[in-house]
């Protein structure tokens, strides 16, 4: 009986091709829609921690003011080049650690000017970000220590700035300071927040200081852990280390934050999932109304059809076996359209992930929900428009013009 009814309804719709697609067509959108975000969602999420495991799965960032939550905190005190040298000097399992302070600023090659930042911090910078110098060499200790006016520029300053020449030996002026470039930063992109790593200038931090921004303040200080040492002990470390530095009493809140890298890819791929899950429910709506059009079509096939259904029924055929009929048509209308959605959506998630440059992730349980949910969609929506032609009284649908 069940494949009897699969072929009248295969029939069916071969019988009007036209409208079976424009009635599959929600539905085609909707499954297409779920799919194609929550395909772009995994691979954003899988970037975000492809790039954060780049830098290392040792690295952590000491940062003022306490962090609240993505987006969120209090202010606290700057810190000191102290602060980080108290870092290095007492907790002896990290391999590297650099103060960090940053500070827009224009730089300046004879008529070629670019907006940028500069970053002042030590040698040791380098080391815990895992940044190479692709041409020329990183600042020593002793101009560290001096306070030279040396920089370090990414490719991004060098083709604004340099064009194909090389950079290595010139000068470039930062705000009003002459600075000489010793190296060219290996080329790293964009990062997962859309910021380019290229659009940088590193110099040393008391040079930083003295000259470019005026105080001795540090925005933050990254450390990088020893391999094989836990990181979590290493983050008690230190936040203990900083409360006595900061004098903080027993009663009062750390005035500052020591995040590693799982929690920063926790917090950021947590985020990432968040809004693929809106998105992709919002998306889902537009099922709901390729529902709306299959229960509205399947209704009007009802009433084009109410003489075959009384002859059906006049003949012996019993109720079930035309709810049956029709709940198959449904279904097998609402899953043709679930399977050109799941087509259409790898195609175009093939294409928008190249575009956007992300990681093609694909997600075989999604994949499995969106068709399922659109014969569910079928079977909840025919279900009406078959019961009414199961319902229908013989005599009646004879008599019907």
């Amino acid at each position: 009986m069940l494949a009897n009814a699969l072929l009248l309804a295969l029939r069916e719709l071969r019988r009007n091709v036209m409208r079976s697609f424009l009635t599959m067509l929600g539905i085609i959108i909707g499954v297409a829609s779920v799919i194609i975000l929550v395909t772009l969602g995994g691979g954003a999420t899988r970037q975000v921690t492809e790039q954060i495991s780049s830098l290392g799965s040792n690295l952590m960032m000491v940062t003022p003011g306490k962090r609240m939550g993505p987006g969120q905190g209090s202010s606290g005190a700057p810190f000191k080049i102290a602060d980080a040298e108290a870092i290095a000097r007492e907790i002896t399992a990290l391999r590297a650690v650099a103060p960090v302070a940053t500070s827009p600023v224009t730089a300046v090659l004879g008529n070629e000017n670019w907006s940028s930042t500069v970053t002042g911090t030590t040698e040791e910078y380098f080391d815990v970000l895992n940044r190479r110098v692709k041409e020329g060499r990183i600042f020593t200790q002793s101009e560290t220590r001096s306070g030279v006016a040396v920089c370090i520029i990414g490719e991004t300053i060098r083709t604004n700035l340099f064009g194909g020449q090389d950079p290595i030996g010139s000068k470039i002026r930062l705000g009003k300071v002459s600075c000489e470039v010793i190296g060219l930063l290996e080329a790293k992109g964009q990062s997962t927040m859309g910021q380019d790593q290229d659009d940088v200038i590193v110099m040393p931090l008391r040079a930083f200081q003295r000259r470019i921004s005026g105080k001795d303040d540090v925005s933050l200080i990254q450390v990088s852990v020893k391999d094989g040492v836990s990181t979590d002990k290493v983050k008690v470390d230190i936040g203990r280390l900083m409360r006595v530095r900061r004098h903080l009493s027993a009663n009062q809140d750390d005035n500052f934050s020591v995040m590693d890298l799982k929690e920063i890819s926790t917090m950021l791929s947590g985020t990432t999932r968040v809004l693929t899950g809106l998105l992709g429910a919002v998306a889902a709506v537009s099922l709901l109304v390729g529902g709306i059009g299959i229960m509205n079509i399947m209704l009007v096939s009802v009433t084009e059809r109410t003489r075959e259904i009384g002859t059906r029924l006049a003949i012996g055929a019993l109720e079930r076996e035309v709810l049956l009929q029709f709940l198959v048509e449904s279904v097998v209308l609402a899953s043709f359209g679930g399977l050109i959605g799941i087509v259409g959506a790898l195609v175009v998630s093939l294409a928008l992930t190249g575009v956007l440059q992300v990681p093609f992730v694909f997600n075989a349980k999604i994949v499995l929900v969106g068709f399922l949910f659109s014969g569910a969609i079928g079977i909840v929506f025919g279900y009406f428009p078959a019961r009414k032609a199961a319902r229908l009284d013989p005599i009646e649908a004879l008599r019907h013009e």
